[in-house]
Formats: C-alpha cells, sequence, structure tokens
C-alpha cells in the first residue's frame, strides 16, 4: 500500500469520527511533543500556550458568533491547549464559554481559569458559584483576584475555598503593566499558585523584578496580552522575520511574539485571544518544536526595537 493512500485513509478516519480536516497543522502536532512546564505548588504540568477570552467571547447571544467562537475552542483543545481564562469582567464570555464547551462534550477537556471581580469582598463564593454556572462545570481550576480588587478579602476567602476543595488553585492578576509594586508585596507575603501580569517582546517591566520573585517564591505564571491586544501584528507583520527565526524556532510572527515569551524560565503559559481558527492554528505552532535560549532571545528583543 502506498504511503499517498495511507494518508487518504488517514484523512477520511478523520472525517469518520467528525474531526476537522483543515489542517496539516493538526497532523503534525499531533506527532510532537507538546511544551509544557510544572506549576511550582504542585508539579501539574500545563501546555504553555493557553487562550484568552478577553472582547473575543463576549459576543451576547449571537449563535452563528457563538458558533465560530465554538469553532475557535474545538481547534485550542485539537492542537494540544487546555488553559482557557475568563472573567465576569468580560460581559458574555463566561456563558459563550459554558455553550461552547457543552457543545464540544468539553467541560474535562478544559484547565478553567477565572477570576473575582467585585468591591463586596463577602461576594466571593457566589461570584464562584455564578461563573460556574455558566461554564457547567462543578468547580475552577484556578480561581484568580481580577486587578487586585478588595484582594485581602477575596484571597481569604480563596484560601479557604482551596482547603476545602472549591478551587484546585488560587492567584491573583494584574494588566496593562499596573500595580506591579503592590502585586510584589502581595507576592512577598501570600501562599499564591498563580499570578497573571502584562508581559511580552516590547513590555518588559515585569523582567525587572516580577518574573525573578516569581520563580524565588514558586509561583506559576500567565502572560496576558502577549501580543498588545493585536498591536504588535498591527505593526510589525508587514516586516519580514528575522532570517534566523527558524534557528530560534518561529515559522510567523505568532510564534515569534509568543515563543519570546514563554521562553522566559518563569513564564508559564501565555493566553493570547483570537476569534479566527487561523490565528489559533498559527498561536498553537509555538506550543511544538524548540524554544529560543538566552542569546536567542536577546537577538529577538533587540531585532523588534529596531524595526
Amino acid at each position: 500500500m502506498s504511503a499517498q493512500w495511507t494518508r487518504r485513509q488517514f484523512l477520511a478516519a478523520l472525517a469518520a469520527t467528525g474531526l476537522s480536516l483543515r489542517m496539516p497543522a493538526l497532523m503534525a502536532a499531533t506527532r510532537k511533543k507538546v511544551i509544557a512546564r510544572g506549576i511550582p505548588s504542585s508539579g501539574e504540568q500545563l501546555p504553555v500556550i493557553g487562550m484568552g477570552t478577553w472582547r473575543t467571547f463576549n459576543v451576547g447571544g449571537d449563535q452563528h458568533l457563538v458558533s465560530e467562537r465554538t469553532e475557535v475552542l474545538k481547534t485550542f483543545f485539537e492542537l494540544g491547549g487546555t488553559l482557557v481564562d475568563s472573567s465576569p469582567m468580560y460581559g458574555s464570555a463566561d456563558d459563550v464559554m459554558g455553550e461552547a464547551l457543552d457543545s464540544l462534550n468539553a467541560p474535562d477537556r478544559v484547565f478553567s481559569a477565572n477570576k473575582i471581580w467585585t468591591r463586596d469582598g463577602s461576594d466571593t463564593r457566589e461570584q464562584d458559584r455564578a461563573s460556574r454556572r455558566k461554564w457547567g462545570i462543578d468547580r475552577f481550576d484556578l480561581q484568580q483576584i481580577h486587578n487586585l480588587l478588595a484582594w485581602e478579602a477575596h484571597l481569604q476567602t480563596l484560601k479557604q475555598m482551596k482547603v476545602d476543595g472549591s478551587i484546585r488553585y488560587l492567584g491573583i492578576t494584574t494588566s496593562h503593566g499596573r500595580r506591579h509594586r503592590d502585586l510584589a508585596r502581595i507576592m512577598e507575603q501570600e501562599p499564591l499558585d498563580f499570578v497573571q501580569l502584562t508581559y511580552n517582546v516590547l513590555d518588559r517591566e515585569a523582567e525587572q523584578y516580577l518574573l525573578p520573585l516569581a520563580r524565588e517564591r514558586g509561583i506559576a505564571v500567565i502572560a496576558n496580552r502577549p501580543f498588545q491586544g493585536g498591536s504588535l501584528f498591527r505593526r510589525y507583520q508587514s516586516e519580514p522575520l528575522p532570517g534566523w527565526a527558524e534557528e530560534a524556532g518561529c515559522g510567523n510572527w505568532a510564534e515569534f511574539f509568543l515563543k519570546f515569551i514563554v521562553s522566559h524560565p518563569a513564564v508559564t503559559c501565555a493566553i493570547p485571544a483570537t476569534t479566527s481558527v487561523k490565528h489559533m492554528e498559527e498561536n498553537m505552532g509555538a506550543l511544538y518544536g524548540k524554544l529560543p535560549d538566552e542569546q536567542q532571545r536577546r537577538q529577538m528583543a533587540d531585532y523588534v526595537a529596531k524595526l
């Protein structure tokens, strides 16, 4: 039997199981090992590319858009992703995520990360329950305090929720480079499993003390705004990749931006957001192959800075 015919048979088998036939990338990815990092507080492995839902999953009840987002999530899972991050702040994102997970019969495939976003420090458990109902899950793997809002009260409740098994991990977030010194003080004093912060090839303030502190304290790091809300593509995608990009494991700008982030030894996971299956495929390419070494990371930052 020829190799070509064997490939056809494989594609037909995929079709029979209902899997997507859209991507050679899927076939290639399933033959490679996912790049993963351990959560310091437990050792549990997480794929280094996750998925955000800010703006992208806030589509209300538009069923056409909900179906499109479900395809994006399906692609994410097919290509090895697990961690999905959302928040009650993100409009209808929690509802849409729940509908997508139900449609894909995939609640058990997701590492679920959500946030507490209320000034009422006594409302932690109720907001967690409300978000769980929307997602259709029994508990969140990770529950985070959104942008340090009423963090003292929420953190005390989250500690107890972790003890009683209502959540698996607890964390705290910031974004857009805000309140880094406040976050550092909390990291120094509190038993956090995760922090979430802004880090990308241009926004590198976290390298100064937050990322080293996370390594020292054994705290996992989720990097948000890896593409600066899309502005990195608007600024650079018309520029050529450097000739040495392939040596650093990068075949396109998405991989370049993401691999710069997740190659930092303190970073556990980056969470790009997208509305496009094609862009999700490009993002998930950063989950495979090799990561840049320290010298290549410096080259990457220098190259972008000079464009």
